[in-house]
């Protein structure tokens, strides 16, 4: 048996750390590991028929893939330009609200971290109670405040800020509002475990020695909070690009999400395979883009897990 396995079971008994190491793996393989790999072999099959499945015409192909890129054939464009903009336009949103949720949520962690008092756990079951609610229904709730008769609006044109209501679900600011709120937590929650361990003599050493605050924070914090911050925004890059339901209910006529080509692909097409292909796809390059960036910003792949 290995070291790290006996450790784990003189840790935590026989009994329970067999217990904990299968839900593990069933989590791993079962739920992630399994689905993915028949998905993968779903986007190399033609959408045929059910009597033909598994019949000679089944047969691997990479026209799931091509079509993603080219359109179908004998189309009146060179490139599946309306599909690719969907795809790429998903991606920089997904950028932009990473980006945003960073903005917002660091000060949010490191005030969190570095400040005592029971005010503190108030300020974070505040946080904390608004995803008691279901997502769909929090996305609704922002569609009604971001609506031309929402409160947003009631509110901008009831003290002359603007004359007329702002379509707010039109200029997609719904939407990205929507998403950053969505996994605000997944970006506040990391940050705040690595900060609350920094010791707090360094920050007032720097200080001490008349270093302004940006420059603590250069030096000092943001290196120590590095693990943090890549892992909250790899789950909110990930989750912001695969979205569904904040799109379909907070997105406007012309901000298509690429998960929602997807979905009229499984559900309105029937044509799983091309489904599965435009899944892996973005699968794939999600994890390309997160591992580019961590080696550009020099992180390891165990600092996420910390």
């Amino acid at each position: 048996m290995p070291r790290f396995l006996r450790e784990f079971f003189n840790r935590n008994g026989t009994m329970m750390g067999s217990v904990m190491l299968g839900l593990v793996l069933f989590w791993t393989i079962g739920l992630i590991i399994l689905p993915q790999l028949s998905m993968l072999d779903f986007s190399f099959r033609p959408n045929l028929p059910p009597p033909e499945i598994g019949g000679p015409k089944d047969v691997y192909t990479l026209e799931n893939y091509k079509y993603l890129v080219y359109g179908p054939e004998g189309g009146s464009q060179d490139y599946n330009a309306v599909d690719l903009k969907v795809f790429f336009r998903t991606l920089v949103a997904a950028v932009f609200v990473t980006i945003f949720n960073l903005i917002i949520c660091y000060p949010i962690a490191y005030y969190l971290g570095q400040t005592k008092g029971n005010h503190i756990r108030i300020f974070a079951l505040m946080l904390i109670i608004p995803y008691w609610i279901n997502e769909i229904l929090r996305a609704f709730a922002l569609r009604i405040i971001f609506g031309e008769s929402g409160v947003l609006n009631t509110l901008l044109v009831g003290t002359g800020i603007f004359d007329t209501p702002f379509d707010f679900i039109r200029n997609d600011i719904a939407l990205y509002a929507g998403l950053g709120y969505a996994y605000i937590l997944l970006m506040i929650f990391p940050i705040y475990n690595v900060i609350e361990s920094l010791d707090h003599n360094q920050i007032e050493a720097a200080r001490d020695l008349g270093a302004p605050w940006w420059r603590i924070h250069k030096r000092v914090v943001i290196p120590y909070a590095k693990p943090g911050i890549s892992s909250g925004c790899t789950m909110v890059f990930m989750l912001s690009a695969g979205a569904l339901a904040a799109p379909q209910i907070l997105g406007g006529p012309s901000s298509l999400w690429f998960t929602q080509l997807i979905y009229q692909q499984f559900n309105d097409n029937s044509d799983w395979p091309q489904g599965a292909a435009y899944a892996i796809v973005l699968l794939v390059t999600c994890i390309m883009l997160v591992l580019a960036v961590m080696r550009l910003f020099k992180v390891n792949m165990g600092d996420i897990g910390k």
